[in-house]
């Protein structure tokens, strides 16, 4: 029988080259369903690529000092390594800057000129640069790039448009039909009372003002606009318009476009709609998750609370990594990163569930049964309640992905193992062997046994490397789809299993959190170093923008579980205000209640070890030892600085 094809797309990724966290969000989600789909019978295509035209890539690259080439292949080169650090398992990769995509491109702009749905004309309007995205007035946010909150810029320039209002009523009418196009539901919301009600406006699809792009073949001074570019990669890496698109043919429309929510309108309306003008099918569903937070705020390099995938993978393994990113963050919502979430995760499920039932199990089977499984006798219904609940875990896992919650089929997962786990404590193996009852406790051992081999199946799309390991103990070949997890029994009697090293080490996260914030302090410091140079000047105007007043200190105490930070509350003229200084190992709270402090009013507020803090407290370094900054005599608060 052949197998269904499934095809499955992360956006392709564009960034300055230092990647995130954030980043690794989506492409993981990803891999994870796609490798689901695979042990479960699909023939799955999963596409990742990167994103290298337009006008913030020939920005960067200047203020690099190289070609735009060399950049982005700086970028491929970075992403490549890290999807490779990730065990990311996609079937293709592609950039577009790849030959045969431009061409592509070109020929698709063919089409739609000859199909008289682009037009020559001079656009002029707001435009976000850092997502190259265009803007009308009433869209933006404090008259900043909704997105990113970044300035916008009034651009003007010789164009060439696509007819988007042309689509409009077919995209509602195709909405009505499909209601299950465009997920979580409150993104379908958004894309019809945000933009198709208002009206579509007809969409800049070239520029003139830069040239790093595919250049539109009737007019060479055009490039393709970079989302129009970006895009067509879904169909351009399956071969369409090639000569060979026996894989267009086949997996074509996708069956998952899976995007973070700000690119949510590009994939939804003005994708659709250029499918339509080439009278290609649209994709099955599109699916806009939510975004990684850093203290509540966006994981972003340009915003200064990244988190580096490369270091966390080397320091606590790539299995902790997925399995946090998978199981921590609610699907479609918005998710919260911290260091302490990342480490508590780690030891309540993958240290104390699951490191914890193989290693009591293969130390169980190695001292009653000499490292060999033996054979079950006579299951009582304690047993029959746990095969049950083994037989049934396949099916509501599935249910859990077709409905793309990975969070949902890792809980239904975990409950095998926690179930198991309070098995060993309702049998007491210990006590049975005591009892000289063998045939009681081998059946114990065996339904043990079997419980771990459907967990590591079920678990191998999400924790690739811990699953195999697990195989490796239990003496069997680690399996590539789920047939094995339909029956209770695949174990046999008389495989013989090594109980070897844990499978993860029990972590101190208070002493681990003290050594992440010592490591952050450091890069910190050494990137201001190298980003200041001693003799670097500023202009007054500059200077201008640092708020500097005085404040009187109401009250102090420290941070719980820090040894470093202060939490203040302030008075600062008529206002209280709460700001944390990592200055506890120079003064005590004690020592700083009615001193008067100097303050930066205007920093942007942040949350330092989930403490809001807003503003900060001046401070010299003195040889190592930490002094705050304070007035020569008694000063009321709220006074300016100057």
């Amino acid at each position: 029988m052949a197998k269904k094809p499934y095809y499955i797309t992360t956006p392709i990724y564009y960034s300055s080259g230092n990647f995130h966290l954030g980043h690794c969000y989506t492409t993981v989600i990803c891999d994870a369903i796609a490798r689901f789909k695979r042990m479960d019978g699909y023939d799955v295509f999963y596409l990742t690529g990167t994103d290298e035209h337009g006008q913030k890539v020939q920005q960067r690259a200047e203020k690099a000092g190289v070609t735009p080439k060399q950049f982005v292949d700086r970028l491929y080169d970075q992403i490549v390594a890290l999807w490779k650090t990730l065990d990311i398992s996609y079937d293709k990769f592609i950039r577009t800057t790849d030959g045969y995509h431009e061409l592509t491109v070109q020929k698709v702009y063919e089409k739609l000129l000859a199909s008289g749905d682009i037009y020559k004309s001079q656009y002029e309007g707001l435009y976000c640069t850092p997502c190259e995205a265009y803007w009308t007035e009433n869209q933006l946010k404090d008259g900043k790039c909704p997105d990113c909150g970044r300035e916008v810029t009034k651009q003007k320039e010789e164009s060439y448009f696509f007819r988007l209002s042309k689509y409009q009523d077919r995209l509602i009418k195709f909405y009505e039909e499909n209601p299950e196009f465009i997920s979580p539901k409150s993104r379908m919301n958004e894309m019809i009372n945000n933009f198709i009600k208002p009206g579509l406006k007809d969409l800049c699809i070239s520029r003139t003002t830069f040239d790093w792009g595919v250049k539109l073949p009737f007019d060479q001074k055009h490039v393709a606009y970079v989302w129009i570019d970006a895009l067509t990669n879904y169909i351009t890496a399956l071969g369409y318009l090639q000569p060979d698109c026996k894989n267009f043919d086949k997996y074509w429309p996708a069956d998952l476009h899976m995007v973070g929510k700000e690119i949510v309108r590009f994939h939804t309306i003005i994708w659709p709609a250029i499918l339509m003008a080439l009278d290609l099918p649209l994709p099955k569903k599109v699916y806009g998750h939510g975004w990684l937070l850093f203290g509540d705020d966006k994981m972003s390099k340009s915003k200064g609370n990244v988190v580096d995938p490369f270091f966390l993978v080397d320091r606590y393994g790539v299995d902790p990594i997925r399995y946090f990113l998978l199981r921590e963050i609610p699907f479609g919502s918005d998710g919260n990163y911290t260091n302490e979430a990342l480490l508590v995760r780690t030891n309540a499920d993958l240290v104390n569930d699951l490191g914890n039932l193989v290693s009591r199990t293969a130390a169980m089977v190695t001292q009653y049964f000499d490292g060999t499984v033996p054979a079950p006798n006579a299951y009582i219904d304690l047993d029959k309640e746990i095969i049950l609940l083994c037989e049934s875990a396949l099916e509501k896992v599935r249910a859990d992905m077709e409905a793309l919650s990975a969070p949902d089929a890792l809980t239904d997962i975990f409950k095998i193992v926690q179930r198991a786990n309070k098995y060993i404590d309702e049998t007491t193996p210990w006590t049975l062997n005591k009892q000289g009852d063998k045939e009681r406790l081998a059946t114990v051992m065996y339904v043990l046994t079997e419980c771990i081999r459907f967990a590591a199946t079920l678990l191998k799309p999400f924790i690739t490397r811990t699953s195999n390991v697990i195989f490796d103990k239990l003496g069997i070949k680690s399996p590539d789809n789920f047939d094995g997890v339909v029956k209770f029994g695949g174990t046999k009697a008389g495989t013989k299993v090594t109980k070897g090293e844990n499978l993860f080490n029990r972590i101190d996260v208070e002493k681990e959190l003290k050594l992440l914030d010592e490591i952050a302090a450091k890069q910190a410091s050494d990137e201001q170093k190298n980003n200041t140079s001693a003799d670097e000047q500023i202009e007054i105007t500059d200077f201008a923008k640092v708020k500097l007043v005085t404040a009187k200190v109401l009250s102090c105490e420290k941070v719980a579980k820090s040894d470093k930070l202060l939490v203040f509350k302030l008075q600062v003229g008529g206002e209280v205000r709460q700001v944390v200084s990592g200055i506890a190992q120079h003064y005590s709270p004690e020592y700083m209640i009615g001193k008067t402090v100097v303050l930066v009013k205007n920093l942007k507020p942040a949350k330092i070890r989930g403490v809001e803090s807003n503003g900060m407290i001046l401070c010299a370094d003195a040889d190592g030892k930490v002094v705050f900054v304070t007035p020569e005599s008694d000063v009321d608060s709220g006074k300016a600085v100057r």
